[in-house]
């Protein structure tokens, strides 16, 4: 169905269903049997939910696979190699921030949480496990699927960590991180960096003014421009992952230094 179809309404599109937990929908599996695009995975508890997903999805071309449970997401991930995971916080059996972590311990892949609570707490907690975005329910699908297609633009931006390059790259420091262009991803020590999408848009921004301080507000522009409610919080919880990533110490920095009260800069010492 192209983009300018009519989506039809749950109750009439889909039928009951009365024990999904750990399967999804025959029309699914065909779907990614027909495809050789990887899928988004959707876990999410309520069935209505998730069938008005993966309808959504459908109207913009995206195929999809549907899990109602924790450990469901778990074995599905590596069934199908998704690109992108929708995931509620509380799907059942394994909570949506213990699925994460599972995730993350492999996998880069982008990350939007699902949840019906609107605590900054819980939304710090996400981004602090890896999520790329977070969605209050309840929620426009259309501008769900719409933050679903800034994550993959922003994801295909990168090569996947795994492939290593033995084209050029350019030095952004003296102390071995590395910027390779052409690939699209970075190095240290020789040694390719596993970021997430956001972690690479927050670096690369970060890079390309070296010295510059970016005040968080400008940060949050680049890593969410479709106008995403976040907190600024995210930005910190965001720059400590990073520098996790890179070694980078925020006592005595080589690469990122804070501004205090206004923000981040890169180091433009070489």
């Amino acid at each position: 169905m192209g983009t300018g179809g009519t989506l039809p309404s749950v109750s009439d599109r889909f039928p009951k269903v009365s024990n999904p937990v750990g399967n999804f929908t025959h029309a699914t599996k065909m779907t990614i049997e027909r495809s050789s695009a990887r899928p988004i995975l959707v876990a999410e508890d309520d069935v209505k939910t998730a069938h008005l997903l993966e309808a959504y999805l459908r109207n913009e071309s995206l195929d999809s696979v549907l899990v109602y449970d924790g450990p469901s997401v778990i074995r599905s991930f590596s069934n199908f190699e998704p690109c992108l995971v929708i995931l509620d916080v509380m799907v059942p059996k394994l909570d949506g921030f213990r699925v994460c972590e599972e995730i993350r311990k492999t996998s880069e892949v982008p990350i939007l949480f699902l949840t019906g609570c609107d605590d900054e707490s819980d939304r710090v907690r996400g981004f602090q496990l890896g999520a790329d975005d977070y969605v209050v329910k309840p929620f426009s699908p259309r501008e769900l699927v719409a933050r679903v297609k800034a994550l993959l633009r922003r994801s295909q931006t990168q090569e996947s960590p795994r492939i290593q390059s033995s084209g050029p790259s350019s030095p952004v420091s003296g102390v071995g991180l590395r910027h390779d262009v052409d690939k699209r991803r970075f190095s240290l020590n020789g040694v390719s960096l596993s970021l997430t999408p956001i972690e690479f848009t927050l670096l690369k921004s970060l890079i390309s003014h070296p010295g510059k301080v970016f005040r968080r507000d400008e940060l949050l522009d680049k890593l969410y421009p479709n106008g995403e409610l976040v907190v600024d919080r995210v930005i910190d919880v965001h720059i400590g992952k990073l520098r996790q990533k890179i070694g980078d110490d925020p006592n005595s920095p080589s690469f990122i230094h804070t501004v205090r009260g206004i923000g981040y800069r890169f180091s433009d010492e070489v």
